[in-house]
């Protein structure tokens, strides 16, 4: 997917001038910046929800159709179990029922839930509830994944299990995904690229990470070295 020459303004707020930037076919593009400088945006870009003024969204064939979107709220059905949760989200996909079934029953095995699938939302934890979604999310067929800040609002022991989690899912089926957060750390373990927003014309930094996302570490001097980068662009103009 590519962000082809995007003009975006709000106003007299110019969020995108000419803007450019591509997500390489079934990668993962982290997005960090500013709050108003336009991850979200870019994201309701991607999900044809907003056009820009000027420029385009190109897509791959293999991305175009469906989109599987992640929130920070896990947005479950409150009055459906956590089968029925991701289980629902497959009617329109596949009108076999044993075949939805296994599909749900399978991601959510995946995330761990094997033994909770007739719990409520009320019953579960924030971490069970967003693994809920994680695997709602790849239950879904589609092959462009957008997420928006989906771990932001968790304790950092969750919030890294449940980016192992979606390692795990997203290794068995890779999609072009734009993931969005303020998080440096967590941009770093799981894009192949990061990107700084905050100048409207260009990324103000966009660093390839040639490590294995199965072997990184946040401790590790190359990852820290990342991150220094990351956090420098985000503070200076």
């Amino acid at each position: 997917m590519r962000f082809v020459e995007i003009t975006k303004r709000y106003g007299d707020n110019v969020v995108f001038d000419h803007f450019s930037l591509e997500i390489p076919h079934q990668t993962i593009l982290s997005v960090v910046g500013p709050s108003g400088e336009g991850k979200t945006t870019l994201l309701h870009m991607a999900a044809k929800l907003l056009e820009p003024d000027s420029g385009k969204v190109v897509k791959e064939l293999s991305e175009e159709g469906p989109v599987s979107y992640l929130f920070q709220e896990p947005r479950l059905l409150e009055k459906s179990n956590v089968f029925s949760n991701v289980e629902l989200a497959l009617h329109k996909a596949y009108e076999n029922k044993k075949e939805r079934s296994e599909i749900a029953l399978h991601y959510l095995d995946l995330v761990g839930l094997k033994e909770s699938l007739s719990l409520y939302p009320a019953q579960l934890s924030g971490g069970m509830r967003q693994r809920v979604a994680i695997a709602r999310s790849f239950a879904h067929p589609s092959n462009l994944m957008l997420l928006d800040e989906p771990f932001q609002s968790l304790d950092i022991r969750l919030r890294y299990d449940l980016i192992s989690s979606f390692e795990t899912l997203w290794k068995e089926a890779p999609k072009t995904t734009l993931f969005v957060t303020h998080d440096p750390k967590e941009a770093l373990l799981l894009g192949d690229s990061v990107c700084c927003l905050g100048n409207p014309e260009k990324p103000k930094l966009l660093v390839k990470i040639d490590i294995p996302r199965e072997a990184r570490n946040i401790s590790d001097a190359t990852l820290l070295s990342y991150e220094s980068q990351i956090v420098e662009s985000l503070v200076n103009d």
